[in-house]
Order: structure tokens, then sequence, then C-alpha cells
């Protein structure tokens, strides 16, 4: 049983709530890192826990929801070896995860209702990673995340 961690603010709460639910059903075991409820809290705090649960290796993939994702974007892709997407479509998903093998999924409860966010949930998870030329640009990537381009470039 793959293993996801789960996180929101409080403008992102209901929804994640709804995808916990789902990802439950689709037989996922599922790390809510919070927040666990509506009350006024800052998306920092939850963006790096569920990143920190990837980045450290105790889980695959994680889900990240706050009302842009903006926010949660920036704070989750701080961490080393966090690929974090922000994603409004479908078509986004699956290229997030074909062409720079996101690992984690960031969705904006201001731009997609939950039938939509499942759609994307769902295509996120089901898309692999194609390789080949993107591998290179991941190499780069995490040279970039190294400090190695400091110098270099």
């Amino acid at each position: 049983m793959e293993r996801i961690a789960v996180g929101a603010d409080h403008g992102g709460f209901a929804l994640k709530e709804q995808i916990k639910g789902y990802l439950q059903k689709k037989g996922f075991k599922v790390k809510d890192v919070g927040t666990y409820s509506k009350e006024l809290a800052d998306y920092p705090v939850f963006a790096f826990r569920a990143a920190q649960e990837v980045s450290c290796g105790r889980m695959k993939r994680a889900v990240i929801i706050c009302k842009s994702g903006i926010g949660n974007s920036i704070a989750a892709n701080k961490l080393h070896r966090v690929r974090a997407a922000l994603c409004y479509n479908v078509r986004a998903a699956v290229l997030s995860r074909r062409h720079n093998d996101s690992n984690v999924l960031v969705l904006g409860s201001l731009f997609v209702n939950p039938a939509l966010a499942k759609r994307i949930v769902s295509a996120w998870l089901g898309t692999d990673f194609e390789g080949g030329r993107h591998s290179r640009r991941l190499a780069q990537i995490r040279q970039i995340e190294e400090g190695k381009w400091c110098k270099e470039r």
C-alpha cells in the first residue's frame, strides 16, 4: 500500500479533507500533516510538513493545498529533493509527472473544485516519469539545488 502525505492551510482544509477521503478509497495510506480545521493557519507550516515527508524519504509523494497554491509551491520547493508542481488542470499534472518527475502536487482551492481536483490527483498519480532527455534536466536541477551552478554558470 503506497503512502502519501497531505497537508493544507485553512484555505485548503475543506478540499484536503475530500482529497484525503478520495485517496483512502483508492487504497492509499494517507498521512495528514494538518491543518485539522478551518481556523486561521499559516501555509508554510503545512507545506513544510508535507514536503519534508518526501524530502526525508518517508513518503514517495505528497499533496498540499492552499487558496492559490502559489505559496505552498514556493515553500515546498525549498526542500532538498522536492519537485512541487502547482497544477490547475489535468494536462499540467500529467506533464509535471512525465517531464519533471514531480513528487509533490500543489492545488489551489480557489481554482479547482473537488471534482476537478480528484481528476488532477488521479492523473498525477497515474502518470509515470518518461526519463530520457528529461533525466538530464532533472540532473541539472539537482546541481542547482546543491549550489554547483553558483560558480560555473
